[in-house]
């Protein structure tokens, strides 16, 4: 079998390069499938990589170690080392987002990887640890470091598989929906809570959709006239609806929009909403989001009797309570 070895640390140089190239793609936030890689390497492997090289700069002696126990040292100490500094980021001002993270990593990489470098050059030339082109188990005769080196291999085959199926294979994310009420400074307070009867008011209603799917929302406006009391025998406060009439449906139908917590904010669907109600008295003015199909109902007629069905069937629901007066003779 023919061997190439290299006379020169070139796997410390490649781990430092390979971090130096990553920071801008990913501070910049470059899509690249470059970019994929070499953030794998650069979490899951190159911090451990230069400590376990920093430790052991020798060949395989009885001061050194061979290549399958580096690269499964360095594994796990790069599962060990990445969340250390997450979590002392976590303690800082600074908290823990994709600014914040990748310097302190690039600067502990570089830092140990000169210190390997050093460790690497005050060896032996005869001792240094260098990397060949082919890697094959270590022939021992000893039945223990066989057992261990098996070990190892199946171990470093466990964590490949592993990270190949998170690559390959992503969970999906949390599946939600926003859905809000904001008054005409766009503010949600200060809503218009008090009116007279018949006088046009308006809302602005929102609807972000991030169900991984396209979904056909339909929003049902409710006025309810409701009261509570405390139940004796379930010790619990109990609602009674005493009427609920139908205001008005809008149906809209949006499709997915990824949700990304380090971009700005954005609307997805926004609608000006105005009414006016001419009945007086206090009210729960009820605003229920539904993702299926719901049936039409009459403005005249009292759905009191399927209040509570309606409201617990709502997939999001927001209300205001809303007193509306006769501006001659008051509530």
């Amino acid at each position: 079998m023919v061997k190439v070895s290299f006379n020169y640390p070139i796997d410390l140089l490649l781990c430092i390069l390979c971090s130096i190239i990553l920071l801008p793609l990913a501070l910049l936030r470059i899509e690249t499938s470059i970019r994929v890689i070499l953030s794998l390497f650069f979490i899951f492997f190159i911090p451990g990589y230069l400590v376990v090289f920093a430790l052991f700069p020798h060949k395989k002696t009885d001061h050194g170690i061979d290549i399958i126990e580096r690269i499964a040292l360095s594994l796990c100490l790069s599962i060990a080392i990445v969340p250390l500094i997450a979590l002392v980021l976590n303690y800082s001002p600074w908290g823990i987002k994709l600014e914040t993270v990748l310097p302190p990593i690039f600067i502990f990489i570089n830092s140990i990887g000169f210190i390997a470098i050093y460790r690497w050059l005050k060896t032996k030339p005869d001792e240094r640890f260098t990397i060949a082109l082919h890697v094959s188990l270590p022939r021992s005769k000893n039945k223990l470091d066989k057992s261990l080196n098996l070990l190892l291999a199946v171990f470093l085959i466990i964590i490949i598989i592993l990270l190949v199926y998170a690559i390959f294979v992503p969970k999906p994310g949390e599946q939600f929906t926003e859905f809000y009420i904001l008054n005409e400074e766009r503010v949600a307070y200060n809503y218009p809570l008090f009116l007279r009867a018949g006088e046009n008011t308006s809302v602005i209603l929102g609807i972000v959709n991030h169900e991984g799917k396209t979904v056909q929302y339909t929003l049902e406006i409710w006025l309810l006239n409701q009261s509570s009391f405390f139940n004796e025998t379930t010790q619990e406060h109990d609602v009674v609806y005493t009427n609920m009439w139908f205001i008005d449906k809008i149906v809209v139908l949006l499709n997915h929009t990824p949700a990304d917590i380090e971009k700005r904010w954005e609307p997805q669907w926004e609608y000006n909403y105005s009414l006016s109600i001419n009945k007086t008295g206090g009210f729960k003015l009820a605003f229920l989001l539904y993702t299926t199909p719901q049936d039409n109902y009459h403005y005249s007629q009292d759905y009191s009797t399927i209040a509570k069905q309606k409201i617990e069937n709502a997939y999001r629901s927001l209300h205001l309570w809303c007193t509306i007066y006769n501006e001659h003779r008051g509530l």
